[in-house]
């Protein structure tokens, strides 16, 4: 199961335009290329990119989708979007808004009693709103479960079933963050919280609620829902996590990561409504497109989702970065793009949409643990910045 992750990948493997890109992208894709094979000195072992433009989808991919066998990541490829996730879950609690079903004002207590309590922790004072916005002031229950960034300790629960409750009861036995409303922080423990909101609403699993409601009317094929189930569809690439080796405790600034692992395969019920969902390039940017292109809410529920506040603790990675719901508006050379990437063990989730909703990108890298070859540039944003900019301001 694991495998150990080759020293040097090489760079373009394979660049194609498809769909009724004409000659005039190409210039432009080379440059895209040229930001994917960038991703490699940083880390990645392999990319796959997909922008969708009026005049065409473009595509490109560096690196390996599997390193031992030296095979490039598969075109369709499915992957782990992590928190991109969110963006599905957010939308849909927006359908059950404009339906009249719920409010964004309701309070946790209301639809879930006694479950926020505790450690100075109250349901009666945090909203739907701040469980998408991350304002709840909630822990992050991640933080909480050191054995998912352990060697050592990862294969003892990669097939282990999480129930909500108990990873909500994890974020709970520790004081709030702030007050809810306060302040500005991620915490996925928002967002398991709005799954079972939305299942106390429907009386159905947020799953079915979110491929009824979205996956399906949209012909997102090739997205699922796993809930409990390890398994990951074919194609795909292998997926590669290098653990640091003090887990939680490692300085950001030396982590000391071990070798890269196989984590292909595992039960992602601990991300739930906060980050367990399978997609591709093509659903992903179909998603993003119809949501901004109004073809997923209602006028006043797509407002609100477009509603953000400042988010500084993103700023290091994207700089003047605001959050709505379940949305990110980063700024960019040419104005701004909504955005919500998801990191997850063996993939990283990164995209972005124009405010017209007329182009989208998509990129997959098949790790989450990026670490940067010796004499890699040093960078001061997020990883995939320059990528995605171009995607959506230089090609025209």
């Amino acid at each position: 199961m694991k495998r150990v992750l080759a020293t040097a990948v090489i760079a373009a493997l394979t660049l194609t335009a498809v769909g009724t890109a004409n000659a005039e992208h190409r210039p432009d894709t080379r440059t895209l290329q040229r930001h994917a094979d960038a991703l490699l000195r940083q880390g990645a072992p392999g990319v796959l990119v997909e922008v969708d433009t009026p005049r065409g989808d473009v595509r490109v991919r560096s690196g390996y989708g599997d390193v031992d066998r030296r095979t490039p990541v598969p075109w369709q490829a499915k992957f782990r979007i992590g928190s991109y996730t969110k963006t599905f879950v957010a939308a849909t609690v927006l359908q059950l808004v404009g339906e009249g079903r719920m409010s964004l004002d309701d309070t946790v207590e209301r639809w879930l009693p006694g479950v926020v309590a505790g450690n100075g922790n109250d349901g009666t004072k945090i909203t739907v709103r701040h469980l998408l916005q991350h304002t709840s002031g909630l822990n992050n229950y991640v933080g909480q479960l050191p054995e998912l960034f352990l060697e050592d300790r990862f294969d003892e629960i990669r097939f282990r079933t999480h129930r909500p409750e108990q990873l909500v009861a994890l974020a709970t036995r520790v004081p709030p963050d702030f007050q809810p409303g306060e302040q500005w922080n991620y915490s996925n423990t928002g967002y398991l919280l709005a799954g079972m909101i939305v299942e106390r609403v429907t009386g159905n699993t947020w799953q079915h609620e979110v491929r009824t409601r979205i996956v399906q009317p949209l012909g997102l094929r090739d997205t699922s829902l796993p809930g409990t189930s390890a398994f990951l569809p074919g194609p795909h690439a292998t997926a590669y996590e290098r653990f640091p080796e003090k887990g939680l405790e490692a300085d950001p600034t030396d982590p000391r990561y071990g070798r890269a692992l196989d984590v292909t395969h595992y039960n992602p019920s601990w991300g739930g409504a906060a980050g367990d969902m399978i997609s591709t390039t093509e659903d992903g940017n179909k998603f993003l497109k119809a949501l901004i292109g109004g073809k997923v809410l209602r006028p006043a529920q797509l407002a609100e989702m477009t509603k953000t506040v400042r988010a500084p603790k993103l700023d290091p990675g994207w700089a003047g970065a605001e959050y709505g719901l379940g949305l990110m508006w980063i700024p960019n050379s040419c104005g701004g793009h909504w955005s919500h990437g998801g990191n997850i063990p063996g993939f990283m989730t990164r995209n972005g949409v124009t405010a017209d909703g007329k182009r989208s990108v998509m990129v997959s890298v098949n790790t989450d643990s990026m670490v940067a070859e010796p004499g890699a540039p040093r960078l001061t944003k997020e990883v995939t910045v320059d990528l995605v900019d171009h995607a959506l301001c230089g090609l025209k």
